[in-house]
């Protein structure tokens, strides 16, 4: 009987480790992180901010709507319909109902254009109204 056990541990090959629970572990972690991380939302186009001396900066949920110098709008990606966008932010209040409108409104467009935004907003009942400026 001892010759038995004597040929099984001379038998096997040197200690191989297994990597395959490793390399599991490491993308379950990198699955984790992807889903919790927090993107940044744009309103879908790029505009140049006017200057301001004041900033507060936002931290909660926002409606990100931006008005491009043509009087434009854009919300979540798409151009808006300015007669729209109060049921749009309407929407997006049932989704997050805390959340906080900020308009960016480029500098060349017309005070007109971000007015009918901010009314907007109002007649939504939103209770944080922005305006994203660069400081």
């Amino acid at each position: 009987m001892k010759s038995g056990l004597m040929r099984r541990k001379n038998d096997e090959g040197p200690g191989e480790i297994d990597l395959t629970p490793m390399l599991d572990v490491v993308f379950i972690l990198l699955i984790f992180f992807i889903v919790t991380s927090v993107f940044v939302t744009e309103a879908g186009i790029e505009i140049s901010k006017p200057q301001a001396s004041t900033a507060d900066p936002k931290s909660k949920d926002l409606i990100l709507i931006a008005v491009s110098p043509d009087g434009d709008v854009w919300m979540d990606g798409e151009q808006v319909d300015q007669r729209f966008v109060r049921s749009r932010i309407e929407l997006r209040l049932a989704e997050a109902p805390n959340s906080s409108v900020i308009i960016q409104g480029d500098r060349a467009a017309t005070n007109e254009h971000v007015m009918a935004i901010m009314r907007a907003a109002r007649e939504a009942e939103v209770t944080s109204i922005s305006i994203s400026t660069e400081s």
